[in-house]
């Protein structure tokens, strides 16, 4: 049965362009062109995953940096 409630919501709405940019680049550098206009259920579950794990890898490194004073 498939889950209709998405947990994925912004938690600082002021955040949300940023993080479409982020993902935007992230995707440019594993090879996936124009990924913005692209219908994300033609990706396959690893593509779209990269996607997000590279995301997480890169805010989690932002916030220890900023916890760290860097």
């Amino acid at each position: 049965m498939a889950n209709n409630n998405n947990n994925n919501r912004i938690v600082v709405p002021e955040a949300r362009q940023a993080l479409n940019q982020m993902k935007t680049e992230i995707a440019n550098e594993l090879g996936l062109s124009n990924y913005e206009a692209q219908d994300k259920g033609n990706l396959s579950s690893r593509q779209n995953g990269y996607v997000g794990g590279y995301m997480t890898k890169r805010l989690v490194e932002m916030a220890q940096r900023n916890m760290s004073g860097r």
